[in-house]
């Protein structure tokens, strides 16, 4: 949780976006978990914190719970009887937080304005499951709708994955495990204000403890979601660090007003330096997480229809 946005003397926050922070802000002092409170704890004011905004939206044709080994997976999908294309959408969350419901809205909204079947998969999360169990869990999920693509009426030859914050993270290293383990890549990767890496920038000084997401607060992701700090070394963990050569194109919504923004900033650079097609977008006045706040902010509209349109080029739609 940040400061309030409106004591800001020098707010470079969206008007809309602030609105989203404060109210935000407003239900974690709320709900708040007390100092020293359970990872379950804290897990269940983020559920209730973030109710608010998963509700209303676009009404799917279906939207079907499943299970995959124990991981609990939902699909949405926009029309019922056509074969759609399908993306594997990873939730944010620090790796220790939220979930397919907190999502759930972000999710449909792909669904209904890129005209695509989404599936979301609750993933273990950190730190009772740390690197690579939730990583393992998101490459399974690509086989397993690899396997279950005719039953489900989705076409295997035209899969995405895409997520936000750590879920953008778990999106490429997905596909790199992928990649080293021989398996078809998606076609393409949908990364929303990811964390690449867990270095601090210049962002984190600018943006640090004023806007959604602080510094010492993604720090303690970081070190949640690893047994060690060697393991920054290993580019599954941070893909900054890795050969992103052969990677599908993507699609990169970078927030202003984020600690990750100059990792965002790198990222792009590094996919378009390994000759990856990279399409890069910074929405000005954009916090971390603001496509969540599309019920009230015209941006977080507009990005989204940026995206969905972008998805469908990808999949010839």
């Amino acid at each position: 949780m940040s400061k309030g946005l409106s004591a800001m003397q020098d707010d470079m926050a969206d008007p809309d976006i602030r609105r989203f922070v404060d109210a935000i802000n407003a239900a974690y002092v709320e709900h708040g978990a007390p100092a020293g409170a359970s990872m379950a704890t804290r897990r269940q004011v983020a559920e209730r914190v973030r109710k608010p905004w998963r509700e209303g939206g676009p009404i799917m044709a279906t939207s079907e719970e499943m299970d995959m080994g124990g991981v609990r997976l939902r699909l949405h999908r926009p029309v019922a009887d056509e074969k759609l294309p399908v993306m594997l959408y990873i939730h944010g969350g620090g790796w220790t937080l939220f979930s397919i419901d907190t999502h759930d809205r972000l999710m449909r909204e792909y669904a209904a304005r890129a005209g695509i079947a989404v599936l979301g998969i609750d993933y273990s999360l950190s730190p009772e499951s740390k690197f690579p169990v939730a990583l393992e869990e998101c490459a399974a999920a690509l086989d397993w709708l690899a396997a279950q693509a005719d039953t489900l009426n989705l076409d295997a030859d035209r899969v995405l994955i895409g997520g936000d914050s750590a879920g953008a993270n778990l999106s490429v290293a997905t596909c790199l495990l992928q990649r080293q383990r021989g398996r078809p890549l998606p076609i393409a990767m949908l990364l929303n204000y990811g964390a690449f890496a867990p270095e601090r920038t210049a962002s984190y000084a600018r943006f640090g403890d004023t806007y959604s997401l602080e510094a010492d607060e993604m720090d303690a992701f970081w070190a949640s979601y690893v047994d060690a700090p060697e393991q920054f070394a290993d580019p599954l963990v941070v893909p900054l660090r890795a050969d992103l050569a052969g990677l599908p194109p993507a699609f990169l919504a970078i927030a202003e007003c984020d600690i990750l923004a100059d990792c965002n900033d790198a990222f792009a650079r590094a996919l378009a330096a390994a000759g990856v097609a990279t399409h890069a977008v910074t929405y000005r006045g954009a916090t971390h997480s603001f496509l969540e706040a599309v019920s009230i902010a015209p941006l977080a509209g507009r990005a989204l229809d940026e995206q969905a349109a972008w998805i469908r080029d990808i999949v010839g739609a």
